[in-house]
């Protein structure tokens, strides 16, 4: 048989998701969320006679067959990342929303990325069209009636911002265009713009999803509804006279009333038998049903559906559960899946801790992507040995000595651990953000690393005096000079390219400002004492930074790898000059 297909609609936070699905069930779950915002994942079955409603005459043309569409609503990354299957992507297509006026936003970009991770295939809803300056609002229409009504200057604004999101998703790897323009969908990321409030583009957008998945998902979407079920758990709640459920989506095979399931918890793999399987009702909602849900006896793929059943207390969100038939096979097979998400190991990296194995997958991709060594993933609290492991790591690789905490709490005495060891712990619920503030700090920290090595130590520089700015001839020398490679800085003293000492930098000044360093490329007034202009020293002359004996040599066997490329050539050649008199100066 075939199955309908699983598709997820993501996007940055308020960019209409929510609303979107509102109107295609005729609800308003969006204005009943806490703040309008969703706060849990949704799951609601569109018969396949709801799309032809909304779709009309243009229905017939594609010759669709589905028997439906299962839409996941999903807030933020978070449930996505949930969505998991083999490692994969349960979703069969996502919807990535995006507000036509504001552009791609950080919870965007995030969606963007696990898209790209998973390899999940996507079109884009341009939404909020009618927040467009003078656009004409025709209900219910599709985008190409809506566009001819419009006048050239609307017309001409729609157009700079679709151009707007095709370079900007250029810029993230994907060739876009406005999906009435796109003769070959599999190289192409469709646009469509839509209204969620009004409806205009709505039937485009849902033709264009039900016609890609049947044209180009057949093969995933045939299943066998005798098969043992299939399902990833989305969320672990507790329900009122139920008691702790498990909002599942079924993905392949039947589940049915008593039959013994499996999955995966934070502390091992478990088994239960289903006491009830509960249904919500066709353009209901799992998450805020109208309606009291059916109680049903089997289920067949793809559907969201709850399930009540003992010690479903220890499920973990993200988790696959399968039906078994032989429990100790089964729970074999799913300790195998998680472990292979689960990183340790004993090498240098950052410690992950999130909420769930979606999100722990997720995170690893990312860092992975990145280069950012991982030493141990896992999920649950941060503890007190987290920060332990991250103090052992510290010893050797300071940056990498951090731990991630993605939703996921931090015990006191781990945070007493953190501060007194001085652990940098980031936290955050958009995985852009976490890593994004990581990358920042760990730049800072290197900088500030940077700096130690070089505190006391005087570092190379090469530089020039300038012709017609000799301000004083002696006690001090008073000249302009142009810094060639390096740094100069107050207190060190300066010899000529034959050796011999010249005298020590007194007093640098840029205009009417007194430096302390003054770095290649700069022209400034340098006081010297001790040479006489015309005598020790004249215009034209090439100048080094005289490095002491025990600075020569951390610079040169301790942080050689440190200094710039211009930094190093200047000490080749001060290492010249230096053996000119003495051939072991150095060794």
């Amino acid at each position: 048989m075939i199955r309908q297909p699983i598709i997820s609609v993501l996007g940055h936070v308020d960019h209409g998701k929510t609303s979107l699905l509102d109107y295609i069930r005729g609800t308003a779950v969006a204005s009943r969320e806490a703040g309008g915002i969703t706060q849990h994942i949704g799951a609601t079955e569109v018969p396949i006679d709801t799309v032809r409603a909304i779709c009309g005459k243009d229905f017939d043309k594609w010759g669709i067959k589905l028997p439906g569409l299962l839409f996941i609503d999903t807030p933020g990354h978070k449930a996505f990342t949930n969505l998991r299957s083999r490692g994969g992507s349960l979703s069969d297509l996502a919807v990535l929303i995006v507000d036509i006026n504001e552009g791609l936003q950080p919870q965007t970009l995030e969606s963007i990325n696990i898209l790209k991770n998973y390899k999940t295939p996507f079109v884009m809803a341009l939404n909020k069209i009618d927040r467009i300056n003078g656009f004409k609002i025709l209900p219910k229409s599709s985008f190409n009636i809506v566009l001819s009504q419009q006048n050239e200057s609307v017309k001409s604004m729609l157009d700079q911002k679709i151009w707007d999101f095709q370079a900007k998703m250029y810029e993230q790897g994907f060739d876009c265009d406005i999906y009435n323009k796109i003769s070959d969908y599999t190289k192409k990321i469709a646009m469509v713009p839509v209204s969620a409030k009004t409806g205009m583009g709505v039937s485009d957008l849902l033709l264009l999803i039900a016609g890609l998945s049947q044209k180009f998902l057949k093969n995933k979407l045939e299943i066998d509804e005798n098969d043992p079920g299939k399902a990833t758990i989305l969320e672990v709640k507790e329900e009122k006279g139920l008691g702790m459920t498990l909002d599942v989506i079924i993905y392949d095979g039947v589940i049915k009333r008593k039959d013994n399931i499996v999955f995966g918890g934070k502390d091992g793999i478990y088994s239960t038998n289903v006491r009830a399987l509960l249904k919500p009702k066709p353009l209901d909602e799992i998450r805020d049903p109208r309606k009291k849900f059916d109680s049903v006896e089997s289920q067949y793929a793809a559907a969201g559906i709850k399930i009540s059943a003992p010690d479903l207390e220890k499920a973990l969100a993200g988790s696959p559960l399968y039906v078994a038939t032989d429990i100790e096979a089964t729970k074999k097979e799913i300790s195998k899946e998680i472990k292979s998400i689960k990183i340790e190991n004993n090498s240098s990296g950052v410690i992950i801790k999130t909420d769930t194995l979606g999100s722990l997958e997720a995170i690893v991709m990312e860092l992975k992507e990145l280069g950012i060594n991982i030493r141990r993933a896992d999920i649950g609290d941060v503890t007190k040995q987290d920060m332990i492991e991250a103090k052992s790591v510290k010893m050797d690789d300071k940056v990498s000595a951090v731990v991630f905490a993605f939703n996921s709490r931090i015990l006191p005495d781990a945070k007493e651990v953190a501060a007194k060891e001085e652990i940098k712990i980031f936290e955050s619920d958009i995985i852009y953000k976490l890593i994004e503030d990581y990358e920042l700090w760990k730049k800072e920290e290197l900088e500030k690393q940077k700096k130690q090595k070089f505190e006391g130590v005087t570092r190379p520089g090469k530089i020039e005096l300038m012709h017609h700015h000799v301000f004083r001839v002696t006690k001090p020398a008073i000249v302009g000079v142009r810094v060639l490679r390096g740094r100069i800085k107050t207190d060190v003293s300066l010899i000529k390219d034959d050796g011999k000492n010249v005298g020590t930098v007194k007093t640098l000044k840029d205009k009417n400002d007194f430096l302390k360093e003054a770095l290649q490329g700069k022209e400034i007034a340098c006081a010297i004492d001790g040479p006489t202009v015309g005598r020790q020293i004249k215009e034209g002359d090439i100048l080094y930074v005289n490095i002491p004996l025990p600075d020569y040599k951390k610079l040169k066997f301790e942080i050689y790898n440190e200094l710039t490329q211009d930094e190093k050539e200047i000490l080749d050649e001060f290492i010249v000059i230096k053996r000119k008199e003495d051939s072991l100066w150095g060794i």
